[in-house]
């Protein structure tokens, strides 16, 4: 059995710091970097994918909403034309630096409000998937387990990915309880192992309701922000080897 472990970095801008990117790099497979939209800037763009390919990390982009104040994570109502540009903006920008360092961008995952309004508005999806679809067919679309995104890339072409979350509860409906809701963080990092075996091994998850719902998986998030983020994916990632489950990027 073989998962994906990836993590959302390249979140700093410009004078502030986000995240502990180069030890948590240490220890996923890939990576989804910010766009600039929601975090990132050129510099940090760049030097996210230099230390990613050194460190043998597939690099994917993190395209979000035009929104610093909020980090992305603000809902915002755009156009299914406005979907699309949006993506194909901040994918191009960061294959550029890709590219520019020898490398091969691996896949896409939208951020924040962006992926979680794509996991239940076909509409919006098919925006995504169209974009990524514009920019390089062969890249890999990662979206919510189970949600519009992943079903809207496989209609288009796309290859995608499933992805399932360590560091967040579930609804019953099989969405991310929302981050203004008591419990929807997951800092503790047995819980957090406990979870993912649950997903990777017996293909279900235990919503924050208590009842069971099923979920694919072909790789699991670990938020770089989080101030856990390196103790947590050590021990998930000994816990997915002691329970013989290989770690690999997706391609």
């Amino acid at each position: 059995m073989k998962i994906d472990l990836n993590s959302d970095l390249g979140e700093s801008f410009g004078n502030y710091k986000i995240g502990n990117d180069d030890e948590v790099l240490k220890h996923v497979t890939s990576v989804n970097v910010a766009c600039g939209f929601h975090a990132g800037d050129p510099q940090v763009m760049e030097t996210t994918v230099e230390k990613a390919f050194e460190n043998n990390v597939a690099v994917g982009a993190h395209p979000g909403f035009p929104d610093l104040l909020g980090f992305g994570r603000r809902p915002i109502q755009i156009s299914p034309g406005e979907a699309k540009a949006y993506v194909i903006y901040q994918v191009s920008a960061l294959n550029g630096f890709v590219k520019a360092l020898g490398g091969k961008m691996q896949h896409v995952k939208p951020h924040g409000a962006f992926y979680n309004m794509a996991a239940t508005d076909p509409i919006l999806a098919k925006a995504i998937a169209e974009g990524v679809y514009a920019v390089d067919p062969e890249l890999i679309l990662m979206g919510l387990a189970g949600g519009e995104l992943v079903e809207a890339g496989k209609e288009i072409g796309l290859q995608t990915a499933s992805e399932v979350f360590a560091d967040r509860t579930y609804t019953s409906e099989g969405t991310l309880v929302s981050r203004t809701v008591a419990n929807s963080l997951i800092h503790d990092k047995d819980q957090a192992a406990t979870q993912i075996l649950n997903i990777v091994l017996n293909g279900k998850v235990k919503a924050i309701d208590g009842t069971e719902i099923p979920l694919e998986a072909d790789s699991i998030c670990i938020h770089g922000d989080n101030y856990e983020a390196v103790q947590l994916v050590k021990h998930l990632k000994q816990s997915l080897s002691d329970n013989g489950v290989q770690i690999k990027s997706l391609t």
